[in-house]
């Protein structure tokens, strides 16, 4: 897969709260997303922002929604008021397919994309039946909550089939993605890398995101 077909989304969860938009102008020439991690300390046990905060940053970059949330239901409306992009909800917080299905076409018929995420530990064979009726998977790759962990590479191998099954696919990658796990994740068939501490903690950003997309 060419590096030209790499979709490249920081993760402001490593951002500098304290100075954020210009956290976010320093990568918006050089990204193709922006993900905006959403935690409500029950899904995960950590707390993030919502909506209230996200509607004053200011970008053309196209808002990337992950839901880490125990009722992403009830959430979705907040974020599509605002125009974003993109909507992820995880599926271990949703485990009826129906639910799941009436979901994602309500983030569709809000005007953004559906994805549907796995934990390192959920087994692909929990969402394949649903795949073809979703825009993205999203395969973490470090048990969700917080930023700066370590990648799992056993979740690769969930990655290659996915992509072997549904060529077409958008298969997003979270968690430890760098200059050394992002050759691993493309080769698996991720085509979507979300990094956050990598590239916030690099003091030339459009470099740390080059080394992403020439992986």
């Amino acid at each position: 897969m060419s590096s030209s077909k790499i979709i490249i989304a920081p993760s402001i969860l490593s951002a500098n709260f304290q100075n954020l938009q210009a956290e976010v102008d320093s990568v918006a020439p050089y990204a193709d997303w922006l993900q905006v991690d959403v935690m409500d300390g029950h899904f995960v046990p950590n707390l993030s922002f919502g909506a209230p905060v996200l509607k004053w940053i200011r970008t053309n970059l196209p808002l990337d929604i992950h839901l880490m949330v125990s009722n992403p239901a009830d959430r979705i409306e907040e974020f599509l008021a605002l125009g974003v992009h993109h909507i992820t909800f995880h599926a271990e917080a949703v485990q009826d397919e129906n639910k799941r299905k009436a979901l994602i076409k309500a983030i569709r018929d809000g005007g953004a994309t559906a994805g549907i995420a796995i934990n390192p530990e959920t087994p692909l064979s929990e969402v394949r039946s649903i795949l073809s009726d979703t825009d993205l998977l999203l395969v973490m790759s470090v048990h969700p909550g917080f930023g700066g962990q370590e990648f799992l590479e056993d979740v690769l191998q969930k990655v290659t089939e996915a992509r072997a099954q549904h060529p077409k696919l958008m298969i997003q990658m979270d968690g430890g993605v760098d200059d050394r796990t992002a050759p691993l994740c493309i080769r698996a068939g991720a085509n979507n890398l979300v990094s956050g501490s990598y590239i916030f903690s690099s003091q030339d950003r459009s470099a740390a995101i080059a080394s992403l997309r020439s992986s």
